[in-house]
């Protein structure tokens, strides 16, 4: 099914009030769409047409310009929203530009009302390379040769302007995505690479959320591992982090059980997410929406190896020792009502246009807990490429689109001349898959969505690439009436 015709199709409507379902529940709902179409899906033919029509979400979509004239999203009717931190713009409280590549990022309260946005960049500038890196602005860089970090960003949804922009950790590489830290103390920031320039990358940072949110200091979180990190979710009952690796089809789902909650740096233990009584469970094709398995952790033995022979990776520990496999697993997020874990495989599936999986942990280490598929896509016109994630303040759903591959060269009505066009997907009440936003300005992926403390303004990044304005963040505003309760 192409984009053009799942935008054409419009959805059945009901007399009644739509009453908000959990997270669980759309995605169960929504199950029947991946059943019915067990085609040969991405690279292999077309999967069948599904069966459940589109949801309108917040109704149609049209081209938007922002707060400068430039049209760079379109969205439903009675949305707006204004951009900042483009690529290559100075910064507003010290010298430098903002770097390329706007990816993850997490939100919290700041100073004086404000929201505070810290912004990964996954720049993979060549070693020594500072074209649009990240500048060191009173911070230590943890490898000179090395220009990816996160810019710090203090953000008035009021009067709708950036008020204070700082870089918060600089000298990492390809910092992709992460998450927030135990009791909101700040945001974990994770290199999607295992690459050596002067010094050994492929480690999760930590950035403070209080104070000036600067990292003067930054050092590797070795005992989380060595991997091609993506993001990572916080169990709030346990302190418990929970990591997922894109490493094609050898990327593996991690926890890392921390001596101190509040205070990585002090160590703990690395384990494997593997299937109970099926060693080596090949989660990446066949599975069956809402099968139940059992989950129990296998050890990581060294967490920070050195890679230079063949063998002894994080993931082949975890898989010598019987560890689930997986497809490219990227965003992951807490859902507190559910109190369980969702995150993305983002080729996975028959079709391979991706999967959402949840997690449900025990409430204590000793506890392996479950592990369930939730959602499947059936092709790229309903969803291609899931990236980040968010469970919503309302407990719904939204999906960040990082259609990067030349395979499909899929189009979209609002993006003429745009191919692989990305979008943000949201779930609605009953289930079904809707476009929130479409990327009308360029090719490149959204990522990064969160929301300010009152759950009010929806942040995103375009993730661009080394050409000034290319990417930026984006403060999405409702309707005067809100976001509703049914949606997100």
């Amino acid at each position: 099914m192409n984009r053009r015709a799942f935008l054409r199709r419009s959805a059945a409507t009901t007399g009644g009030a739509i009453v908000a379902t959990s997270a669980l529940q759309r995605l169960t709902e929504t199950a029947s769409l991946a059943e019915e179409a067990r085609g040969k899906g991405r690279g292999g033919g077309r999967a069948r047409r599904p069966t459940v029509e589109r949801s309108q979400g917040y109704g149609d979509l049209r081209r938007m310009r922002d707060q400068r004239g430039v049209e760079v999203l379109a969205l439903p009717g009675g949305f707006s929203y204004v951009t900042f931190g483009w690529t290559g713009s100075q910064l507003k409280s010290e010298p430098g530009q903002h770097p390329r590549s706007h990816d993850g990022m997490g939100s919290f309260a700041g100073p004086d009302g404000t929201t505070r946005l810290i912004r990964n960049h996954e720049n993979r500038n060549a070693k020594g390379v500072t074209t649009l890196g990240v500048p060191a602005n009173g911070v230590q860089k943890y490898d000179e040769s090395a220009n990816g970090g996160c810019v710090t960003i203090d953000f008035d949804t009021n009067t709708k302007t950036s008020q204070r922009e700082v870089v918060g950790i600089a000298g990492t590489h390809v910092n992709c995505a992460g998450g927030v830290a135990y009791q909101q103390a700040g945001w974990i920031t994770s290199e999607e690479t295992t690459a050596v320039y002067g010094e050994k990358h492929g480690y999760n940072f930590f950035v403070p959320a209080t104070g000036d949110g600067k990292q003067k200091n930054p050092a590797p979180l070795r005992a989380m591992g060595r991997f091609a990190h993506e993001a990572v979710g916080v169990d709030p009952r346990t302190g418990i982090v929970y990591e997922t690796e894109d490493a094609g089809n050898d990327s593996g789902f991690y926890r890392f059980i921390p001596i101190d909650p509040a205070n990585l740096a002090a160590g703990g233990s690395l384990q494997m997410l593997a299937v109970k009584n099926d060693p080596n469970y090949d989660a990446i094709r066949n599975q069956q929406i809402g099968t139940k398995l059992q989950v129990e952790w296998v050890a990581i033995p060294n967490p920070d190896p050195d890679l230079t022979g063949v063998g002894g990776s994080v993931f082949d520990q975890g898989a010598d020792a019987g560890g689930a496999r997986f497809n490219r697993l990227e965003g992951i997020w807490w859902d507190a009502g559910r109190e369980s874990f969702f995150f993305n495989s983002t080729s996975g599936g028959n079709a391979g246009y991706g999967q959402v999986w949840e997690h449900v942990p025990g409430r204590n280490p000793n506890q392996g807990g479950e592990l369930y598929l939730r959602f499947e896509s059936p092709g790229k016109g309903v969803l291609d490429s899931p990236d980040n994630l968010n469970v919503t303040p309302r407990g719904g759903i939204i999906l960040c689109e990082d259609d990067a591959t030349g395979g499909d060269n899929d189009t979209h009505p609002l993006a003429p001349g745009l191919e692989n066009v990305n979008r943000l997907v949201g779930l609605d009440a009953g289930g079904r898959a809707f476009e929130f936003a479409v990327n009308v300005l360029n090719d490149s992926e959204f990522a990064g969505a969160c929301w300010s403390p009152d759950g009010q303004v929806l942040f995103v990044n375009v993730f661009g690439d080394a050409t000034p304005d290319s990417g930026m963040t984006c403060a999405i505003y409702p309707p005067g009436g809100g976001w509703g309760t049914a949606l997100l």
